[in-house]
């Protein structure tokens, strides 16, 4: 009887970089990665003449006496010498996030749902809240529910304990899906690059209360939704996604809320999907978005 053979176990990693654009960047990362045994399974890049920079994301797989702690030290000296900005994952790892709500539900509802049936490639390790109006509907899903009380005399405190909240649980990524609270400027900034936030696409034409309503009275006919990251410039931070859908005159205020609350669950859980999946480069006051 043969001995049949065993393949080598293969792991699955994402390596994404950003650097200043020259020649030699694609040849030294391909042959970095056959130099070290891994096969290119999809790669993607692109450079910016405007700014001068240029971004790729390549899935690669490597056998297993490759390990990630191993890639990530032989792989510096390449960043280094192409003043690179770089990261090396586990393909396959679900990225911890935590949600941010107040009292529209839509989005909250959306993602935990998404996440428990594996539409989405996280793990919700909580859901941060200034009111206690969806505990119940996040305990059914088994996420820690935590109610941050925010005034303005308790805000620094409030977000000081988000932040202990995120160390505590590990996250990678907030959410704020409709956190109707302006967060602080340091606090953005502690969180630069991994807080995604989601608004309707009226804005500068409907500013505050309603918005749905003062869109119907001016006759709309496209209703959309930006996700994007979220920086000291209210609502202005590089965007991610952008989704719209037509509408017509015989709907009311209230159908027009319902689109929007559609619209905007589809975008912010594309956003969300891609920056999990590590495809989105930041570049700028704007995004690269690898498909």
């Amino acid at each position: 009887m043969s001995e049949q053979s065993t393949a080598a176990p293969v792991e699955q990693y994402v390596l994404t970089l950003a650097c200043p654009d020259k020649q030699g960047i694609v040849h030294a990362v391909s042959s970095y990665l056959f130099m070290t045994g891994c096969n290119i399974e999809d790669s993607q890049q692109f450079g910016d003449h405007d700014t001068g920079l240029f971004f790729m994301r390549v899935h690669f797989s490597a056998p297993a006496p490759v390990s990630l702690e191993k890639l990530r030290a032989s792989f510096a000296a390449i960043g280094d010498s192409f003043h690179m900005e770089w990261q090396i994952g586990l393909a396959g790892e679900k990225m911890r996030v935590l949600l941010m709500v107040s009292r529209f539900g839509h989005c909250l509802n959306d993602l935990l749902f998404r996440a428990s049936t594996g539409a989405l490639p996280v793990e919700i390790v909580a859901v941060v809240s200034n009111h206690t109006d969806f505990a119940e509907l996040v305990g059914s899903y088994n996420v820690p529910f935590h109610h941050v009380p925010v005034t303005r005399e308790t805000k620094q405190d409030a977000e000081a304990r988000l932040l202990e909240i995120v160390r505590e649980e590990g996250a990678e990524l907030v959410v704020l899906a409709r956190y109707m609270q302006v967060l602080s400027d340091d606090l953005c900034k502690q969180l630069s690059g991994r807080i995604i936030n989601i608004h309707h696409s009226f804005l500068p034409s409907f500013k505050g209360a309603k918005p749905y309503h003062q869109a119907h009275a001016r006759g709309v006919k496209l209703i959309g939704a930006t996700a994007h990251y979220v920086t000291a410039d209210l609502d202005e931070g590089p965007i991610i996604e952008q989704e719209v859908e037509r509408v017509g005159h015989e709907l009311t205020p209230e159908q027009l809320v319902a689109v929007g609350r559609d619209v905007e669950c589809q975008a912010l859980a594309r956003a969300v999907k891609w920056h999990a999946e590590r495809r989105v480069l930041l570049n700028g006051h704007r995004t690269v978005v690898f498909s």
